[in-house]
């Protein structure tokens, strides 16, 4: 299992390290013992918090109130917590 990923019950939990006021938002991949995310989304009023959740839901085949934000609302690294497994989640993502 990588080092962002966590087992949490059924669900998930993964660190992030994110990136906002990209070009465009993408998977970049590992940064540390995080996953790299950058976001085209401002960090500004939660946009870009919502822009992450947004952005993983349509990447995970997920609806967006099966992600949530667990830590780190005001920082650049974050805790989300999602209803699927790890062995799921690391192959819908499409990184190891």
């Amino acid at each position: 299992m990588p080092a962002w990923l966590r087992s949490a019950g059924a669900a998930s939990r993964v660190t992030v390290h994110v990136q906002p006021g990209a070009k465009r938002t993408e998977l970049v991949g590992e940064h540390g013992d995080a996953l790299k995310i950058r976001l085209a989304a401002p960090p500004v009023d939660g946009k870009a918090n919502e822009a992450l959740l947004a952005y993983l839901a349509e990447r995970l085949g997920l609806p967006r109130r099966e992600l949530a934000l667990k830590a780190g609302a005001s920082s650049r690294r974050k805790q989300i917590e999602i209803a699927l497994a790890p062995d799921r989640l690391v192959e819908r993502l499409g990184v190891s």
